[in-house]
């Protein structure tokens, strides 16, 4: 069988929590996933504190992914692993050419879920000078060779940025027996979570230099030693503040992108504030029956709310008619770093609906508020807001229209 109601690109945390949904909604669906193995990035992250949401219980990465995982296999959905999407097209539903070790295989839907999730920033998208020596990786390469392959790549290392995948791998290497001489951010505060602050970095005496940056690399063809510098309030370098920091490897932990080169290909559009693809409250974008969830939308702190917005997604594909959407935009106010989702389809009944957003700086006393033609719908006071610490609400529509106008907004305390 080659047509199915549904197929789910990605076969991580999103899509295997989707592609469940969906069964127990008895909706058939695919799942193609490009990697050997089910389970996504979780197969790395042998961490633990995944699933403190949903199973009220600390999880390791593996252990998350393992539940879904044997859900799959005990409803037995089908689904592909070493397959590769190589095109969509769009022809009475969706027809997608699949890469597999048998070759290229066709499948057909009529509702498609991307979740591809997110991809790391690499060195030279943040202009490090210097040649290309070894010893340059991204965190989360790191972190596959380290505790899925058994590697230690090094014997002393630099962290720029203080994301969070580069702050657990701090506190791995270290117990693996590597020197990490600190950790560089280009921004006067911390990105990662402040409990991996303390965990990883804290606990360890790894020191974490704020309004730093790596500037060059030294060596070739093996990384020898970074130079850093320190940074004004606009980011740029400070002259005369140059050290040279002896070191054969450098990791850099300089945030992650939604996935969305599959969305671009067949026109769904991407928020420019949350890098993902933009979506209606039931997770559908603005191409008919394309719909969007986990980190492809907006990368997200906790795997749980990643799952959720999957089963938010095989929910709404459950209960979809053919009546014509008619989306209008959020308009996002203040503080706001992004708000997802970003559009609302005023032609369904949307009630009580889960939304996620950050704030664009530390905020002490904030107000958040959602309003409705000039009427408040919602209102709620933070005691902090951080752009590293993501923050969900449910928020409760009343019956809209295509002239009515929502806007959110975070206002800081004066």
């Amino acid at each position: 069988m080659n047509n199915y109601n549904t197929i789910v690109i990605g076969g991580g945390p999103a899509g295997l929590a989707c592609a469940v949904k969906l069964h127990k909604n008895n909706v058939s669906c695919l799942i193609i996933e490009r990697e050997q193995y089910l389970g996504g990035i979780l197969k790395q992250c042998i961490h633990d504190g995944f699933g403190l949401q949903r199973f009220k219980e600390k999880l390791s990465g593996p252990e998350y992914a393992e539940r879904f995982v044997n859900e799959v296999f005990e409803l037995n959905i089908p689904f592909i692993v070493n397959a590769f999407v190589v095109s969509i097209e769009k022809k009475d539903g969706y027809t997608i050419n699949v890469s597999t070790v048998e070759g290229i295989k066709t499948y057909t839907c009529e509702n498609l879920v991307l979740a591809t999730g997110c991809r790391e920033r690499t060195s030279k998208q943040v202009e490090i000078h210097g040649s290309r020596p070894k010893g340059v990786y991204t965190a989360g390469a790191v972190q596959h060779l380290v505790n899925v392959d058994g590697v230690i790549p090094c014997k002393k290392c630099v962290i720029l940025g203080s994301g969070d995948i580069g702050l657990i791998m701090a506190r791995r290497l270290t117990l693996e027996g590597v020197k990490v001489e600190a950790v560089y951010e280009i921004m006067p505060n911390p990105s990662g979570l402040k409990r991996n602050i303390y965990q990883c970095l804290v606990d360890y005496d790894i020191p974490l230099y704020l309004s730093h940056t790596v500037k060059r690399t030294i060596g070739y063809p093996n990384l020898e030693a970074v130079e850093v510098m320190e940074v004004d309030e606009k980011l740029k370098p400070i002259e005369g503040t140059e050290k040279i920091i002896e070191c054969d490897c450098l990791i850099v932990s300089v945030g992650l992108i939604p996935e969305n080169e599959l969305a671009g290909r067949i026109g769904v559009l991407s928020d420019a504030r949350a890098k993902g693809a933009r979506c209606d409250l039931d997770f559908e974008t603005n191409v008919e029956h394309v719909y969007t969830c986990g980190n492809a939308t907006h990368v997200n702190d906790l795997v749980d709310y990643v799952s959720e917005s999957g089963e938010v997604v095989a929910d709404a594909i459950r209960d979809r008619n053919d009546s014509e959407r008619k989306l209008i935009d959020i308009e996002v106010k203040g503080r706001c770093a992004y708000l997802v989702p970003e559009m609302i389809d005023v032609n369904k009944k949307n009630n009580k609906r889960v939304m996620y957003f950050r704030s664009n700086k530390i905020l002490k006393n904030a107000t958040v508020t959602m309003k409705v033609d000039d009427k408040e719908i919602l209102r709620r006071v933070y005691a902090n807001l951080r752009p590293p610490e993501m923050e969900r609400i449910v928020v409760d529509y009343p019956e809209l229209s295509e002239n009515s106008k929502v806007v959110f907004e975070i206002e800081e305390a004066k």
